[in-house]
């Protein structure tokens, strides 16, 4: 465990976020210097830190796989001790299993940081960015998520709360190795199979894509529609790779366990196991990239 007797050096990288955002015309927006105000009374004694902004600053809604690249790249040239990357929460499960799934043997440890409420409002914002400048002298190699005073292994976060401040949780996975350390250009998408699903939605919808992430019911059954089958059978025969995750949050998929659940597996769809939806995009993204 490393303590402050030695010069500890941090990058962080500032995407944008509500964490340093103002009122403006339209509703809050990025504001110049917020974040830096906060950090000097925030910083633990015996650390120096380097702050590197997005530019522009970007609402986490517009999170895309190049900008996760970018954030690989900064973390795997930084020299120092740690990396905190502020973030703003939409898309915070996303980028967590996106970086967890693309570093999986990180030197260092790598700690999101996000906040419901901005800077200087008196809400949850300090809290959340001292716990990441604290945490970022004592975490295990990893990336993490700093929020309503815990910290939280990032590759499977669930946003469960849309407004309190204890806005996150995670849900345990397992480790995947992954031979990609980049997310390429490809056409991924996370679908939700519902009653009455229109097959022809669905078809259409997997034409498009290089891959896409099923949610199922349950334990891994779907409906005995044979249009809808089919539509998975003809993507996965020309090439579009398909991996499914329960609907529920715990309990992951048992392949076999139902009678409606055979079509799936007989199609070729892969097993995501207990893989959140984000975890399972991101690791399919890498095995197409």
């Amino acid at each position: 465990m490393r303590g402050t007797s030695i010069m500890t050096s941090l990058l962080i990288l500032y995407t944008g976020g509500t964490i340093g955002m103002v009122p403006g015309p339209g509703g809050l927006q990025p504001g110049t210097g917020v974040l830096e105000s906060a950090l000097p009374a925030l910083t633990p004694a015996g650390v120096t830190f380097t702050v590197e902004h997005f530019s522009p600053l970007i609402d986490s809604a517009n999170i895309r796989p190049a900008d996760w690249n970018h954030m690989l790249d900064r973390v795997e040239a930084w020299q120092g001790q740690a990396v905190i990357i502020v973030h703003g929460t939409d898309t915070m499960a996303y980028t967590g299993a996106a970086l967890s799934g693309a570093l999986p043997d990180l030197r260092l440890p790598v700690i999101l940081c996000g906040s419901m409420a901005p800077l200087h409002t008196g809400g949850d914002a300090e809290g959340n960015l001292g716990l990441a400048l604290t945490s970022a002298l004592t975490a295990p190699p990893g990336v993490w998520l700093a929020f309503a005073g815990r910290l939280l292994p990032a590759a499977g976060l669930v946003k469960q709360d849309s407004h309190a401040a204890d806005a996150f949780r995670s849900i345990a996975q397992t480790t995947q190795p992954s031979a990609a350390r980049r997310f390429a250009d490809r056409r991924v998408a996370i679908l939700s199979l519902s009653p009455g699903l229109p097959a022809a939605a669905l078809r259409g919808a997997l034409h498009e894509l290089d891959g896409a992430v099923l949610r199922v019911y349950g334990a891994g059954t779907m409906m005995n529609d044979p249009a809808i089958i089919d539509a998975l059978h003809s993507a996965i025969a020309r090439g579009c790779r398909l991996r499914a995750v329960s609907q529920c949050e715990n309990g992951g998929l048992e392949p076999a366990a139902y009678a409606a659940g055979a079509a799936l597996w007989s199609a070729g769809v892969e097993n995501g196991g207990s893989e959140t939806a984000e975890l399972a995009l991101a690791r399919l993204w890498l095995a197409l990239s």
